[in-house]
C-alpha cells in the first residue's frame, strides 16, 4: 500500500459498502482499515489493491495477522475486507487479488486465512466452513450461518494443530 492510495482506497472502500449495505455499514468497514493500520497485526505487504489505467482504486483486499485465543499469530491471516468498484465486480478483480494475497502470505510463511462472508463468494477461492477445523465463532460474532465463517489451508495439512473460537474483541470498530 503506497501512501498515495491510502484515501482513495478508502473512499473505493466507502462507495462499495455505501452500496451494496448501507453508509452505516460502510462506515464500520472504513473505521476498521483504519483500526488495523494501526495494530501490530497490520501487515503493510498484504494491503493489496488494484488500479485501472488512470491509475483508480478498482480493488482492494486486506490481510492481517489474526489469532484464536492468543495462539496462532504467526501462522493465520483475517481477509477483511474485500471490495471492487461497484460497476466493475463479476470481473476477477477481487479472484486476482486474494489469490496474489494468498502467494505472498505462503512466501511470508503464513500457514491459513479466515474470512466471514458469504460462501458463495469464497468457495471458488478454496475456503471451506472453518467448523469443520474446530475454528467456531463467538456467540458474539453473530455469524447469520456457521457456512459463513470459512478458512483456507496455504498449505497442506496447515489446520490439524489450529482450532479454536473466533472472536473480534481486538477490534473495537466491531464492537
Amino acid at each position: 500500500m503506497e501512501e498515495k492510495y491510502r484515501q482513495p482506497s478508502l473512499d473505493m472502500v466507502r462507495r462499495t459498502f455505501t452500496d451494496h449495505e448501507n453508509a452505516d455499514e460502510a462506515q464500520i468497514v472504513v473505521n476498521l482499515i483504519e483500526e488495523i493500520r494501526c495494530m501490530k497485526t497490520y501487515i503493510p505487504e498484504l494491503e493489496l489493491i488494484m488500479t485501472d489505467e488512470n491509475d483508480d482504486v478498482i480493488g482492494y483486499v486486506m490481510f492481517s495477522k489474526f489469532h484464536l485465543g492468543g495462539k496462532y499469530m504467526d501462522e493465520l491471516l483475517l481477509l477483511s475486507p474485500a471490495a471492487v468498484k461497484t460497476e466493475l465486480q463479476r470481473q476477477h478483480i477481487s479472484k486476482e487479488l486474494i489469490e496474489y494475497g494468498f502467494e505472498k502470505a505462503k512466501e511470508m510463511g503464513f500457514k491459513a486465512v479466515i474470512v466471514e462472508g458469504n460462501p458463495q463468494n469464497y468457495r471458488s477461492r478454496g475456503f471451506i466452513t472453518s467448523a469443520d477445523y474446530g475454528i467456531v465463532a463467538a456467540e458474539s460474532v453473530g455469524l447469520p450461518a456457521v457456512e459463513c465463517l470459512m478458512v483456507k489451508e496455504l498449505c497442506e495439512n496447515a489446520l490439524e494443530h489450529i482450532s479454536g473460537i473466533v472472536e473480534y474483541t481486538d477490534y473495537k470498530s466491531l464492537k
